[in-house]
Formats: C-alpha cells, structure tokens, sequence
C-alpha cells in the first residue's frame, strides 16, 4: 500500500485532508513560486503548473510507493492573480479592492502514484464574495496576521469567515485542496476511499 505524501506545508491543507480521515506523511517542496514563468501564466493555468512542479519535486526524493499530492492556489481579481499579500499595506489594499465584489479561487492539483506511474492534474475553481467590509473591519483583519501568508488574503476557515457571505463551488477548495477532486483522482488510480484511508 502506498504512502500519502502531501507536498505542502499548508496547515489547512494538512487538517482538511486528516479531517477526512487521511494520514499524509508531510514534505515540503520549497519550490520558488515568484519565477519570471511562474508569472508569466495567466491565474487559472499557473496554479496548475505550480502544483505539478511541487509534486514532480517530491517525487524525485522518494524512492517508495507513494501517492504524491501537490496544490498550489491563488485568487484572481479582475483578472489579476492574487497570491500572498506578504505585507500588511498590501493585505488592506487587496481587502479594499475586493470587498463588496466577487473572484476566483483556482486551486491546482497533481497526485502522483509512483508505483503505477500515473499522474492526473487539474483545477477547481470556487466563486467566492465578499462583503462591503466597514475600513475598521479590514484594519482589525489585517492586524490579526492571517491573511499576510494565504492566498488571496483571506481564509474561508478562519478570521475572515464572517465577511463571505456567500461562494459558489467547492467548499474544501477554497480552504486549499479540493477533497472531491481528491477522492475522483483516487478512485481513477483504482483506489477505494476505505483504501485510501489506510494508507499509511
């Protein structure tokens, strides 16, 4: 039986997946995602070429069976791919451009079956709006650190929870992998979800 390995250091992606009952061995890939052609793709196609190289990474430092599960997400805005604000100045100006409107979440993803050689890679994509949050409500949001390191700037999971009223698509994407997506690429390497579950 294969291991699950989860080339992310993403907490949410590590809880979502052990939440369904999964138990990923976690390896980080420290791919550079600010490349010049990493930038160059528009939002919706570099979260898949992302999610493959950091599968692809991982996969070259394993030499065990192993189910290799790579993600990368961003939020494109007016068609501007907005990925980890980084700063506090760049999180309250995102915030202010999105409150009161709606984007995308892409969420690439690659899973990897060593032993079968297969590979399947694809993007969901969520709809997610937002309320016309109050300055004092961004001030506050900001300050709390959350959103300086997620994509977008705003979890579904966390303290910005109350200003999205309302997504249409793929709950679990928008947290960071899409467990239905996950659960058809299992079972299209011949996996039972039991199946996956045990493994260890």
């Amino acid at each position: 039986m294969p291991t699950v390995v989860l080339a992310s250091q993403s907490a949410s992606r590590r809880r979502l997946l052990e939440s369904a009952g999964l138990k990923p061995k976690i390896m980080v890939s420290h791919v550079d995602e600010e490349t010049p052609f990493f930038n160059s793709l528009s939002p919706s196609d570099m979260v898949i070429a992302l999610a493959i190289t950091k599968a692809h990474t991982i996969r070259d430092q394993i030499d065990y069976p192993a189910i290799i599960i790579g993600c990368d997400s961003t939020f494109e805005f007016e068609g501007e791919s907005l990925g980890k604000p980084g700063e506090p100045a760049i999180a309250k100006e995102r915030a202010s451009r999105v409150r009161g409107n709606s984007g995308f979440l892409h969420t690439g993803h690659c899973v990897i079956d060593t032993a079968k050689n297969i590979e399947i890679s694809d993007r969901v994509t969520t709809k997610v709006t937002f309320s016309d949050m109050t300055d004092d409500e961004i001030d506050d949001y900001v300050a709390s650190g959350e959103p300086l390191h997620v994509a977008g700037g705003f979890t579904l999971d966390g303290f910005s929870s109350p200003f999205i009223p309302s997504i249409e698509g793929d709950y679990t994407n928008v947290v960071g992998i899409s467990m239905p997506f996950l659960r058809k690429a299992m079972n299209q390497l011949g996996y039972s979800w039991p199946e996956v579950k045990e493994m260890v």
